[in-house]
């Protein structure tokens, strides 16, 4: 069988033979494997970003949580320092009012015994002042005595000198 062109149908069904054999067994050999490898991979990946979704989702529960659990903590401080800031304003009024009557009752222990120490003031400047004018009373009745006595002495040393005399 003459073909023009020189083309030849039995080589051409041998060439397309051979091409599907050698298709069929790269395909076999080539393909499916790395197609399941691929396919594997890819299920693979899959699993992994479930898993890390699964992962985010359970974090983000756990943040919400946490937060909540923070706010909680926060809320229950602020009750806690308003407790104790109360508590010691109390404790301070009552720290002060004891100070003030201790306060009070100092003054008044100082007042009494300023009366006190003011009345044996009073009492002992008397009677310095009682000793002061009886000293100076004997003293100016010492010295007016004194003097009269020496007068008198005078006037008899005197009367005697011109009785002797005269």
């Amino acid at each position: 069988m003459n073909v023009p062109l020189n083309i030849n149908l039995q080589q051409i069904l041998l060439h397309l033979f051979n091409f599907l054999l050698l298709f069929g067994g790269l395909y076999l050999l080539l393909y499916k494997p790395v197609k399941d490898f691929m396919d594997k991979r890819q299920s693979k990946i899959r699993q992994i970003i479930e898993e890390s979704e699964k992962m985010h989702s359970e974090a983000e529960e756990k943040k919400a949580e946490y937060e909540a659990k923070i706010a909680e903590f926060d809320k229950y401080a602020a009750e806690k320092e308003k407790e104790v800031l109360k508590e010691a304003d109390e404790k301070a009024e009552k720290k002060l009012s004891l100070a003030r009557a201790e306060a009070e009752k100092i003054v008044e222990e100082a007042r009494v015994s300023g009366r006190k120490e003011h009345d044996r003031i009073v009492e002992s400047a008397g009677e310095d002042i009682a000793s002061l004018a009886a000293e100076a009373a004997e003293k100016i009745l010492s010295e007016s005595m004194d003097s009269t006595y020496a007068a008198f002495l005078d006037a008899v040393s005197g009367g005697e000198i011109s009785g002797k005399q005269g």
